[in-house]
């Protein structure tokens, strides 16, 4: 998954960061709700570690003004504050889950494991877009009922395009998609990757795309022809 972790001291923010990359997690963090705002508005994320006693505008708020913008990416609360009525009000407020510090990192990668178990089950874990079936459990695809052979980018890039049938994205947005902020992929390499994953699609009448001077949008070719 793709994580955005809110936390204000350095130390654990790092900490954090580390575990759940080793879990492999695709991480980023920022220390404030302010930022974290920002940063939800450029990227997509799967789930929020978020701490309450944030300088500036603190965690609930910054969760009550995420769910009242009817944004639903899960928020799993991490704090010092252990008081059952703050439990409750986080909970209330929209929080997935509530874990307090100190925590055990085997608690904190079972409670993301259980958050990410709960998101399979509320959305199709298989997905159909004209002769393209792509089942994310079990990470395979077949174009035709012919399995797909999709290294891991190539795949990444399916799902991120999936992920935004008939909308332009941009290769910086399908890059940051794939890296975090401490990492880097070139435009040449997203499309390297899109032009190899296109060449696996086409045959089955699915099309990327390319948009000139913006970036790739995923079609089907029937509709070209239509609105030719």
């Amino acid at each position: 998954m793709r994580v955005l972790v809110i936390e204000d001291d350095p130390l654990l923010a790092d900490g954090i960061s580390q575990l759940m990359r080793t879990s492999g997690h695709n991480v980023d963090f920022v220390a404030s709700a302010e930022l974290a705002a920002v940063a939800l508005k450029a990227e997509i994320f799967d789930l929020i570690l978020l701490d309450i006693g944030l300088p500036g505008m603190d965690g609930f708020e910054f969760l009550r003004r995420l769910r009242i913008n009817k944004q639903c990416t899960p928020v799993l609360v991490l704090t010092a504050r252990d008081a059952l009525n703050e439990k409750i009000h986080g909970l209330n407020l929209g929080a997935d889950d509530y874990l307090t510090k100190p925590f055990a990192s085997e608690e904190l990668l079972a409670r993301v494991a259980a958050i990410a178990r709960r998101m399979q089950g509320r959305s199709s874990r298989q997905r159909i877009h004209g002769s393209l079936v792509l089942d994310e459990e079990a990470h395979r695809a077949w174009i035709d009922d012919q399995a797909l052979d999709l290294p891991l980018r190539e795949w990444a890039i399916l799902i991120f395009l999936l992920d935004n049938v008939e909308r332009v994205v941009s290769k910086e947005r399908i890059a940051r998609a794939l890296c975090n902020w401490e990492q880097d992929m070139s435009g040449k390499a997203v499309e390297v990757y899109v032009s190899r994953l296109r060449s696996k699609l086409e045959c089955g009448g699915i099309m990327i795309r390319t948009v000139r001077g913006i970036g790739y949008m995923l079609e089907e070719k029937y509709a070209i022809r239509q609105s030719a």
